[in-house]
C-alpha cells in the first residue's frame, strides 16, 4: 500500500497549479463583431420610424422628452442591448431592451429638465458593457 503524505510544499504547488488553469477569471467581452448598430435621437417615433434627428435642443420650458431610436442588424434573437443616458458624466438612466430579430428597431426614451442643461449622451452598450455606438447632444 503507498501512502502520500501532503505537505505544504504541495498544497501550494497544486494551489498553484489550479490558479495557473483557472479560465472563470473575469475578462471584458469584446464587442459582437457582426452586430451592426444606426442610432438616432429624436423627439418622436411614429410606425417604428424616428420623425427627426436632433442634435441640440434649446431649453425647453417644460421637460422635454427625447428617443434614442435605434435600428440592429446581425443579432441573435434575445440579445440584450443597453441605452445608457448621460447627462455630463453623471448617468441618468440605463434602459435594458431586447432584440427580436435581424433587423430589429427599437428605441427609449427620457424626459429632460429644463435646468437639465449642457452636454449629454446616449451609448448604446451590449450585454458585457461595451459601447457599441454612441449619439451626443446639447440642451440649452
Amino acid at each position: 500500500m503507498r501512502v502520500t503524505y501532503i505537505t505544504p510544499a504541495l498544497v501550494i504547488a497544486l494551489t498553484s497549479v489550479a490558479a495557473a488553469q483557472d479560465t472563470t477569471a473575469v475578462r471584458p467581452a469584446a464587442p459582437a463583431s457582426n452586430i451592426t448598430i444606426e442610432a438616432v435621437l429624436t423627439r418622436n417615433v411614429v410606425d417604428r420610424v424616428p420623425q427627426d434627428t436632433v442634435t441640440a435642443i434649446p431649453v425647453p420650458a417644460t421637460a422635454d422628452t427625447l428617443y434614442l431610436w435605434t435600428r440592429v442588424t446581425g443579432a441573435e434573437p434575445g440579445t440584450v442591448l443597453h441605452h445608457v443616458w448621460f447627462r455630463g458624466e453623471e448617468q441618468v438612466g440605463d434602459v435594458e431592451l431586447t432584440v427580436g430579430g435581424s433587423p430589429w428597431r427599437t428605441w427609449s426614451r427620457k424626459s429632460i429638465p429644463a435646468e437639465w442643461t449642457g452636454a449629454w449622451r446616449v451609448e448604446v452598450r451590449d450585454a458585457a458593457g461595451n459601447v457599441l455606438q454612441t449619439v451626443q447632444f446639447s440642451v440649452g
